[in-house]
């Protein structure tokens, strides 16, 4: 079998992320370089979505084995220190699926005064506005907890980081 990029990429869609089973590491922007190098060996470099992430030993063995399992190629996955994730990376599909999962979507972060973007967080059930933050601090460390005084929903919300 040729190895290509778009064949690695396409594996890639298959390593979903643990905490949120509805996106993979190409929705979540993780994903910096991939390189085919001799004997078909592929590279691949990742940055985890938080720097403290507990999951990121994890995500790197699922690609791995997920990336080789799929093409029979020895696969060597590296931790980009020349990037850093933010939540921008993530693609526009990623941010609808997590809406539907029933987690809030990060806003657009430009620099903005962070506080003001984590109180105005529409409600990923009935995208009301008139919800508020009850904790910034949820099950996970990039993400808070806000309630909705329209539906009634608690709902944790993917907090915007730059």
């Amino acid at each position: 079998m040729t190895i290509t990029e778009d064949k690695i990429y396409k594996a890639l869609e298959q390593v979903m992320d643990p905490e949120i089973p509805v996106l993979n590491v190409l929705d979540l922007g993780m994903i910096t370089a991939v390189r085919i190098g001799e004997n078909d060996t592929v590279l691949i470099k990742m940055i985890p979505t938080f720097s403290a992430c507990p999951a990121v030993e994890l995500i790197r063995n699922n690609i791995r084995a997920t990336v080789e399992k799929e093409l029979g190629a020895s696969v060597t996955v590296e931790i980009d220190k020349e990037a850093h994730w933010n939540s921008n990376r993530m693609a526009e599909s990623a941010k609808e699926k997590l809406k539907n999962f029933g987690i809030a979507p990060p806003q657009i972060h430009n620099g903005e005064a962070y506080s003001e973007i984590l109180m105005h967080t529409a409600c990923p059930h009935c995208n009301s506005e008139n919800t508020y933050l009850r904790s910034p601090f949820g099950s996970t460390l990039c993400r808070a907890i806000h309630y909705c005084r329209e539906c009634g929903h608690v709902f944790e919300h993917f907090k915007p980081l730059e």
